[in-house]
Order: structure tokens, then sequence, then C-alpha cells
């Protein structure tokens, strides 16, 4: 069974139908659950998901082999798995796999499917996806075989394969974090027989070559995706996705909701205005709006100081790419070098000049606490003894008068900063320090650009950013996924910065390979006081999560709520139902 085609004519209609519907349509499988977001999907193929916007679809319409149990992040249920032993002392992994589950083209899943995924994962493993730490994992390399010529066919095929209807996984080391990093919706078993008629990759020997770091992006799967989830892609376009309950899925508790729809809605007060009408059940809102147009009104329930797992700084680029947010590439007022945020005092000049406390109040009533390191306080290897950068002007300016020789004193810069599109909290931030930076010196001129979030992660596109908001919420529970992510060399957001730390590449390369609780919290703190010491990151404060919904949707609680599913009702569409 192929996917339907509907024109775009047809397909508009069905959308606004669908919303138009929302309070009209009876409960239980014949309701809608109508999103509204700012951001747009980048993709729905589950080899290159690595945001939260394509990840809310994709974790719904997909399934990994195993996933986090209920609330709790530190423990793993089977899913696709139903058991799993371990072996070689830590190095070797079995899963029995379930039986009588169907992908949504009516095709079953068998072991061939998870082989084909994994090893999919990590031929075209790419620093735009999330394969690289599988990759790590089962290869001894974040790499791929174009940027590490020790990878093999005999090493990819040899790390998953199948024995009967068994999966097994093979390490070159112990790895901790194994289990959780499978429960990473990356990792969700795509339909291989589908993915090969449509043109993904064969899966054989004689092709993989072929396929190694390729741009998955706008892949075939992309467009037509089957996974073995509790719903299956109706329709996609600019502005609005439509899934639809699969007859076909295997788990006991069958999806209540008959119809979900995201849609793309850049204008917050339009957002606010269809949570208001009911004709939107979740939408994408700040605090502050929550709590002075929402909280209180009818039909309108808030869940309130909830666990948020993520992180997030201003990075700053340390070699901007050519043709970038350069202006006139120098030191003279209207623009800046490529190389601009080398220099550790004009880091140290923006981590001073960010007003951490009015961003609390402001935008997050209160809430929110400063934070020391670009993890999140509740995970270990948090070192709260370690007192967060503090905002003062002074000690800004006095880093600006000593940076490049005293040169961006007296010869200005003008800085081009960007932020999602419709993401008021971002917009917020930069504009305070925005004010702040040009209140020191007339010649700081700031410019605050609004991007659409597909371009802004697009990998040809970050070299050249100058500073952008970035911000993580963790692939699986261990501290490494943040530490490594923002602080490694060879991390996530190590080479788009540009930015190298040898001493903390050492430190966090022993974190990593150890099991000593003590020693990896030594460790991380050793690495969040140097890290702070050379201004690396603009470290935004935390703050509990809060959430908005129509007060007749039922299973969002806190009971329930587990903040590694990546949209923030903290539980999948499955378990939801509409009164």
């Amino acid at each position: 069974m192929k996917n339907k085609t509907l024109s775009a004519v047809a397909l508009a209609t069905l959308s606004l139908t669908l919303a138009a519907c929302n309070n009209k349509q009876a409960g239980g499988a014949a309701s809608t659950l109508v999103i509204q977001q700012s951001a747009d999907v980048p993709t729905l193929d589950p080899g290159t998901t690595y945001d939260t916007s394509s990840g809310q679809i994709v974790e719904n319409m997909y399934e990994t082999l195993v996933g986090y149990k209920g609330n709790d992040i530190t423990k793993v249920e089977p899913v696709l798995a139903t058991e799993w032993q371990e072996g070689q002392g830590g190095k070797e992994y079995r899963f029995t796999l379930r039986d009588g589950v169907k992908f949504h083209t009516g095709n079953d899943f068998t072991c061939a499917d998870a082989e084909y995924t994994f090893r999919r994962n990590l031929v075209t493993n790419t620093a735009d996806s999330g394969n690289w730490f599988l990759s790590e994992s089962l290869l001894g390399t974040p790499s791929n075989a174009k940027d590490d010529t020790s990878i093999t066919w005999a090493k990819i095929s040899s790390a998953v394969k199948c024995d009967g209807n068994t999966l097994v996984f093979t390490l070159p080391a112990v790895d901790p974090a194994f289990m959780t990093k499978l429960a990473y919706i990356g990792q969700g078993i795509v339909d291989s027989k589908h993915a090969k008629e449509i043109g993904e990759w064969d899966g054989a020997e004689a092709t993989w070559k072929d396929w190694v770091g390729k741009d998955l992006m706008g892949s075939e799967l992309n467009k037509q995706p089957s996974g073995t989830g509790a719903y299956k892609l109706v329709n996609r376009d600019a502005n609005a996705i439509t899934l639809t309950a699969f007859d076909g899925y295997w788990g006991e508790d069958k999806p209540q909701i008959k119809n979900v729809i995201l849609q793309k809605v850049p204008e917050e007060a339009a957002r606010v205005q269809a949570f208001l009408k009911g004709d939107a059940d979740f939408i994408e809102v700040p605090r502050a709006i929550i709590s002075s147009q929402l909280q209180g009104k009818e039909g309108v329930a808030v869940l309130d100081d909830l666990a948020n797992t993520t992180a997030s700084g201003f990075s700053m680029n340390e070699k901007i790419a050519e043709g970038g947010a350069l202006g006139s590439g120098k030191l003279d007022g209207k623009g800046i070098p490529s190389d601009f945020f080398k220099d550790a005092d004009v880091r140290r000049g923006f981590v001073a000049a960010f007003d951490v406390p009015t961003y609390i109040e402001q935008v997050q009533e209160g809430k929110g606490t400063p934070r020391n390191f670009l993890l999140p306080d509740s995970f270990p290897g948090y070192d709260s003894n370690l007192e967060a950068a503090k905002f003062d002007l002074d000690l800004a300016k006095a880093a600006f008068q000593r940076a490049w020789g005293g040169q961006v004193w007296d010869k200005g810069f003008t800085i081009n900063v960007s932020y999602r599109a419709g993401a008021q909290t971002q917009q917020t931030a930069m504009e305070l320090l925005k004010k702040n930076i040009e209140a020191l010196n007339p010649k700081f001129k700031v410019n605050i650009v609004a991007k659409e979030w597909s371009e802004l992660i697009n990998s040809k596109n970050v070299p050249k950013e100058a500073m952008v908001l970035s911000a993580w919420a963790p692939d699986y529970a261990d501290p490494d996924n943040f530490v490594s992510t923002f602080y490694a060399s060879n991390g996530y957001y190590g080479p788009r910065l540009n930015a190298g730390d040898t001493q903390l590449d050492t430190w966090i390369k022993e974190a990593r390979s150890t099991t000593d609780t003590a020693r990896r919290d030594e460790l991380y703190a050793q690495i969040a006081k140097r890290a702070q010491d050379e201004a690396y990151y603009v470290i935004m404060p935390s703050q509990p999560i809060v959430f908005p919904y129509r007060d007749n949707i039922k299973g969002v609680s806190a009971d329930t709520f587990n903040p590694m599913i990546a949209f923030t009702s903290g539980t999948y569409w499955k378990n939801l139902s509409k009164e």
C-alpha cells in the first residue's frame, strides 16, 4: 500500500476542514488534536531527525527498540524489542524483537528492518543527525567513513546484524549510556522494504560508499515515511502536517484521537486567539503570555513547575564563514572580522553584558535560576557550588577595552545575530543583549535578524552565523550528552563554532570513559569552571516548564510528563484523549 497523493487544493481543504471541526466532533476516535507553533518542520526521516520540531512528529510515527518508562528518564522498557541480554562484559547486546507488528505500508516488521535502520544510520551519519553518538558507541568514532577511513563495511556489518530474529549489537568498548541512546527517536525503525522501493539505500555492501554522509534532509523517506507508530502521515505542506491514527497499530492501547494537525503559525497573537477559541489544543507560547492572557480563562488548563532538561545559550562562532554575518569583515565599526570571537575578551564582554536577572524577571516571571554550565542542574555532574557568571557592565566594558589589543573599543563593530522567527523569548533575550552592548559604546551596533528554524539549523548556513541562541534537549539521559555536545572540539557545536580546547577535550574524554560517579562529578566541575573562565557561551538561566492546553484534553499530567519526549506535553499522542 502506497501513500495517497492529494492535490494542493484537496490538501488545503482537508486541513481546514479538520481544524474547523475541532470542537464539533464527538470525543474519542473521532476527535482532532490541533497543535500550533512558530517553527517549521525540517524532516520526517528519523535518520536525520535532530530537532524537537521534527522529533515531536517522528516519535509518533516511528518507534524505537526501547523507550523510557513512564516519567523516569533513567529507566528504559521494551517497545519494538521484547527483551535483551547483555554479554561479553557489556560489549554485546542481543535483542529479541516483537512479533505481529506492521508498518504503515502493511509490511511486516522483522529483524531485517532493524538491521537496515542502524546500518543506514551508521553509513549516512553526519553532524546534522543524531547518529554521531550511535557511531561512537558501535564504531568507536563519531565520524563517518569519509572523515574516518578506519570505518569499513566489515566494521558496520559486524557492529549490527541479525541472528535469526535476534538483533545483535557488538561494541568496541563498554558504553554505560548505550541503552538510553537506543531510546532516541533518531533510532526509530524504518520500513526497509518500503525505503528501498522509493529509492533509499538498498542496504548492500556494493553501494554503501555512495551513501556515506548523504544529506537525508530531503530524502524520499522524508517525503513518504512509513513507521510502526500509532500515527501515519496523511499530507504535508509548508504550513501544516496532518496525521491520522494507524488502524494496524500493534499496541494494546490504541490511539483515541483520530487526527492530529500540526500548523505553522508564526504570529504569537494568532496562536493565542486560536487557543482561546478552542481551535488549537496545544500552542507554543512564552510563560509571560500564559500567565497574562491564558491562565484562568474558560477552557484553559495549565501544567506548571515541570522538570526542564534542556540547556541553552548564545553561541559565538570563532571563524565565521565568508559570505556570512561579517558586514565589512573588518574592525571598522561597519562589521567584524571572521575570527572576532576568537578573542576571549570579546566573549567575556558579551557574557557580562547579558542581563540574567532582568530576563528571569521579565520572561520567566521570577521562576528562572542562573546556570553556571550548559548542563541541566537536575543532571548528575552539575556543580551547584560554582557561582554563575554575573551581569556586570563594568566587567563587560573592561573586557571590550582589552579585546583585540584595544581595537574593539576604539573602532567599534556591527554584528548581526539571529534567532528563530516567532520565538518571542529568543527575541527578548537578544533585545536585552543588544540594549546593553550598544549602551557601552556608541560605536557598538547589534542587529537582530529573524530566520526560519530550518534555515538556522542547515549545516550550510551555520558556519555563516556569528551568534545564535543554541539549545539542546537531551538525546539520552547522561551528562555526557550535554558536555560533549557543547564543549568537546568534535562535539555537535565545537566544529560549528570553530572552537577547541585541548584541556576540556582531555577531561571530557576521561569523564565519558569511566563509571566512577565521584570522578565524573569532579571532572565535570573542572570543565564547568574552565568553560566559564573562557566564556565559551552566554548561558541562559533555567526555568521549570509550563504547558497550557485545552481542558478537554485528557492524559496530560505531571505524573506522566517525561521531558525526553519532544513536545512539551511530555507524552505521546496515543496516550491522549479528547472529550
